[in-house]
């Protein structure tokens, strides 16, 4: 910030949240006088869709009251990709309310639509922009997209001098000098206590006296058509994400008339991704909600707030129509204490409807208002109030990690943040060409479980990829419900979305579980199956499932929950841990591994570290001779994680699946 007022010549503005120069070159701006205008300065948002409390937008208007500022949303594919249909249709009700706020301002939102960097590029030139002003971002595929247009700037030339400056903000949660000298413990960060910042006023805006064309808003099919035509050939698979796990399973076990209980039940612990984003039922008129079958709040920040208010008052009870549609919802997307709020405000938030300290900022008036301007040591008054505040600091919490993850580079290999369904999913890729491998870790580990495979396999001439699974390591850990079908999902997604061509499919115990279910329910994404010491059972003809074999591995977690919490967060315990921990009894290893090998039909090696404690390797070797006569074997002396005591095996074996 006091680099960005030096340069404008300016005191430094209090409280315009944490900006920084990306790029500086020498500009000899000067200061305005008379009819000459500064230079005009684009505010470029992206999952910031808002007035309120953005310091981008008020660290424009404070820097030269004579400056253009000119607003912008560019639809750019590659910030889009991932996006479900139902995000897609709030992404344009966000956009529409902050076009139509603007425009009470005499300002207004410029829409452009193809690749960030020409879109950017032409209006600088346009508007002869001086600044640009823009969200900090810890997405990878989004840092590049950032990348290509500051590249692009540099290498242009512009009729009114040299390219102009990019200004990296971000509207933190806390108030912190640097995010390299961030602890990586929790605790330890609770325990350095950093001071909050305080949410910022909406900024009156110039009037946009500029002659330009502002464009305008896509309808919801209009946007899905140019997406769809904007696919490469790597996005043909794209369609596989529209079909829940749950779906695919009851439907084929129901053909086959598998007596495992998933066919016909319900209670597997994984959300069901097809209602969760399915097609919008009938608009309701003046709702909160985008249909009567959604339950994620809709629009701008002025709709955003009332519903935040009318969620913290949920036990208060209430005459308001639309209060008593979202306490309806509240009650529908509870499955599990404090779950509602991600469910109703996670895609607002992810949007930028509303940043993340005004929400903790009303939050905590709301709960000073019922205790008299005090809070209590003892916990918060209400379970939505504790439901909010936990939320947004663990969203904050992770979003530190993963900006620390891409300003410090720490370890061996170059940590990257995919977002999935609103959540950061920490991965790795080593090497550059040939046949893509997946690794996948097991229950309570990370992607760092392979640090003694990642780069062998990448020497041998292979794309590696390592994946943190969500609830896991430095992944975020929202309070959802964790399932074997929630992980498999996010597999098939991060391999249609970010490696875009199939793969071999490694894992270790429940993260091999997860790996054949991901084969077998999409066979077209694996090119071979690798399980080492997996979880899950083999059973002839898939009649029935012995409860001892099907759930030896889940009694023993089970049984250690508070030892694993420990031993995997010894120090830290990350927001969220507990909730994963949980899920340890509600897991479900009842699909057949026979039944997945037969679904998927490729290649399958199974590697068996014989001393494992958790499992009789001798009987579950003896059943996959009997029952699984194309699968490849092979025995080691080793324990429950056969790739970390001995590497070499695997960094070899792991080709034996594609022969």
């Amino acid at each position: 910030m006091p680099l960005l007022a030096l340069r404008l010549g300016l005191s430094a503005p209090r409280d315009l949240g944490r900006l920084r120069l990306r790029r500086s070159r020498s500009r000899g701006l000067v200061v305005a006088s008379g009819a000459v205008k500064a230079p005009a300065a684009v505010v470029w948002f992206k999952h910031d869709l808002r007035v309120d409390d953005h310091p981008g937008l008020a660290a424009a208007v404070a820097a030269e009251p004579r400056r253009p500022v000119v607003p912008l949303y560019v639809f750019d594919r590659r910030i889009l990709a991932g996006y479900s249909d139902k995000m897609l249709e709030l992404l344009l009700f966000a956009l529409e309310d902050l076009k139509m706020v603007l425009k009470s301002q005499e300002s207004d939102l410029l829409i452009g639509l193809g690749n960030a960097e020409d879109v950017v590029l032409k209006l600088v030139n346009e508007v002869q922009a001086g600044l640009i002003f823009t969200e900090e971002e810890v997405e990878y595929r989004v840092r590049n997209v950032l990348a290509s247009v500051e590249s692009s700037l540099s290498n242009a030339s512009f009729t009114s001098g040299n390219p102009p400056e990019i200004m990296v903000w971000s509207a933190s949660l806390y108030d912190y000098k640097n995010p390299r000298e961030l602890s990586t413990s929790h605790n330890q960060f609770l325990k350095e206590k950093l001071p909050m910042n305080t949410p910022l006023a909406a900024p009156s805006l110039p009037a946009l006296n500029i002659e330009i064309e502002t464009g305008s808003l896509p309808t919801l099919e209009e946007l899905k058509g140019f997406l769809k035509e904007s696919r490469t050939s790597e996005d043909n698979w794209v369609p596989l994400k529209s079909t829940s796990a749950r779906s695919i399973l009851k439907k084929t076990l129901s053909q086959i008339k598998v007596k495992t209980g998933v066919a016909s039940s319900d209670s597997d612990g994984g959300d069901d991704t097809t209602a969760y984003y399915g097609t919008s039922g009938r608009k309701v008129q003046n709702s909160m909600f985008a249909s009567e079958s959604s339950i994620e709040v809709r629009g701008g920040t002025e709709i955003t707030l009332d519903a935040l208010a009318a969620y913290l008052k949920y036990l208060e009870g209430t005459g308001k129509a639309s209060w008593q549609e979202l306490h309806d919802k509240v009650r529908l997307s509870e499955t599990r204490d404090g779950a509602s709020f991600c469910t109703l405000f996670g895609p607002a938030l992810q949007l930028g409807v509303i940043s993340k300290r005004r929400v903790y900022h009303e939050t905590i008036q709301y709960e000073r208002d019922r205790n008299a301007g005090f809070i209590s040591p003892f916990g918060y008054s209400t379970p939505t109030v504790t439901a909010a505040v936990d939320a947004i600091c663990s969203m904050e919490w992770y979003w530190l990690l993963a900006l620390k993850s891409q300003v410090c580079i720490e370890g061996n290999y170059p940590f990257r943040i995919w977002r999935w369904k609103g959540h950061l999913i920490q991965y790795t890729s080593v090497g550059h060409e040939g046949p893509s491998v997946l690794l996948v870790h097991g229950f309570g580990a990370s992607l760092q479980h392979f640090r003694d495979n990642i780069g062998a396999i990448a020497d041998q001439g292979c794309r590696v990829w390592a994946i943190t699974l969500l609830g896991f390591g430095k992944s975020e850990k929202p309070n959802v419900n964790y399932s074997e079908l929630l992980w498999s999902e996010l597999l098939r997604d991060f391999i249609v979305d970010i490696v875009k061509e199939p793969v071999h499919l490694v894992g270790n115990s429940i993260g091999g579980y997860i790996c054949a279910i991901t084969a077998g329910l999409w066979p077209s994404l694996a090119r071979s199956l690798i399980l080492l010491n997996t979880a899950g059972s083999v059973v002839p003809s898939y009649s029935f499932i012995p409860l001892s074999e099907a759930r030896l591995l889940l009694l023993f977690l089970r049984s250690r929950a508070g030892g694993i919490l420990k031993e995997y967060y010894p120090t830290s315990y990350d927001p969220g841990a507990a909730t994963v921990i949980e899920s340890i009894f509600s897991f479900n290893l009842s699909i057949p591994l026979n039944f997945l090998f037969d679904s998927f039909g490729g290649k399958i090696l199974i590697v068996q570290g014989m001393k494992d404690p958790l499992t009789k390797s001798k009987s579950f070797v003896s059943m996959l001779r009997e029952h699984c006569s194309k699968v490849h074997i092979r025995e080691l002396d080793a324990g429950h994680a056969p790739h970390d005591g001995v590497p070499s095996y695997l960094d070899v074996w792991w080709q034996k699946g594609d022969e």
